[in-house]
C-alpha cells in the first residue's frame, strides 16, 4: 500500500479518511466559546488541509499510474530481435572420443564372407600404419555366391588429413582393377553421407553407365573405400552408406 505525506499530520495510507478531533458536547462554557469562536477557522483550515491532501493524492496517483504503465511491458509483445520458439533445431548427439572401425560380421545387409571367399590379405596398400591404427578388410556379399562380393578396406586413427588417405586408397583401388589410364581419369562424385557425416564420394571406372564403382569416405579419423562390381553410381553409393553404418563406431 503506497504511503503519502499529508501536511499537518503523519503518514497515512492512500485512500483512507483522516478523522479530526472535536471537544465533546457539554464541556465548560469557555471551552465552548473558544470552540465556537474557532470553529470557522478550524473548518477553513481543515478544508484547506483536506484539499491539499486530495491534490497530493491526485498527483501521486496519476504519477504512479503513469510509472506503472511505463514499467510494465505488454505480455503479448515479443522482445525486439527475438523469434519465438527455438532459433535452430536441437543439435544431434555428438560422438564422444575418436571414431573407430569394427570388423562387422554383417554390413549393409551383406554377410562378411568366410572360408574360400574370405579376403586374407589387403588388396590395396593402406598407407602408413602407426601404433594405435586399425586396418579392416573384408569381402561382403551373399554366402550363396550370388553376385560379386563387395571388397572393403578402411583404416582408423589416421594421423593426417583423412581426405588425403582416402585419395591414396582410391588410387590403389583403381590400380587393383587394372584401369587403363589412357581411357581417362575417373571423376569422383559426391554422395549424401548420411547420419555419420563427413565426406562420401563414388567414381565410375567404366565407359558405360554400369561397371566397377569405387566409393570412399573420409571423416574425423577414419578413411575407407569399397569396390562394387557391375554396379551404378547411385546403387553403389546407397549401399556404401548403409555398410558404413555397420562398420564405423
Amino acid at each position: 500500500m503506497r504511503q503519502v505525506l499529508v501536511p499537518g499530520g503523519g503518514n497515512h495510507p492512500a485512500g483512507t479518511t483522516r478523522h479530526w478531533s472535536w471537544p465533546p458536547l457539554g464541556a465548560a462554557g469557555d471551552i465552548m466559546g473558544e470552540a465556537t469562536a474557532g470553529v470557522s477557522m478550524q473548518c477553513a483550515s481543515a478544508a484547506r488541509v483536506g484539499l491539499t491532501a486530495v491534490a497530493v493524492l491526485t498527483m501521486l496517483t496519476a504519477s504512479g499510474c503513469r510509472e506503472d504503465d511505463m514499467s510494465l511491458p505488454d505480455p503479448a509483445a515479443s522482445p525486439s530481435g527475438q523469434v519465438s520458439g527455438s532459433a535452430s533445431p536441437a543439435p544431434s548427439a555428438e560422438r564422444s572420443g575418436p571414431r573407430t572401425l569394427v570388423d562387422a560380421p554383417r554390413a549393409g545387409g551383406l554377410d562378411k564372407l568366410t572360408g574360400d571367399q574370405a579376403l586374407t590379405d589387403a588388396p590395396v596398400d593402406p598407407g602408413e600404419m602407426r601404433d594405435g591404427m586399425t586396418l579392416v578388410i573384408g569381402n561382403y556379399g551373399d554366402p550363396g555366391g550370388q553376385g560379386a562380393p563387395v571388397l572393403f578396406e578402411g583404416v582408423d586413427h589416421v594421423p593426417e588429413d583423412t581426405s588425403k588417405r582416402r585419395e591414396h586408397l582410391f588410387r590403389g583401388m583403381i590400380e587393383y582393377i587394372q584401369w587403363d589410364p589412357e581411357l581417362g581419369q575417373p571423376q569422383a562424385q559426391p554422395v549424401e553421407p548420411g547420419p555419420l557425416g563427413g565426406s562420401v564420394e563414388c567414381l565410375l571406372a567404366s565407359l558405360s553407365e554400369e561397371g566397377n564403382v569405387i566409393c570412399g569416405w573420409a571423416d574425423e579419423g577414419t578413411a575407407a573405400v569399397a569396390l562394387f562390381e557391375d554396379s551404378t553410381l547411385a546403387g553403389a553409393g546407397k549401399l556404401f552408406v548403409e555398410m558404413r553404418g555397420d562398420l564405423e563406431r
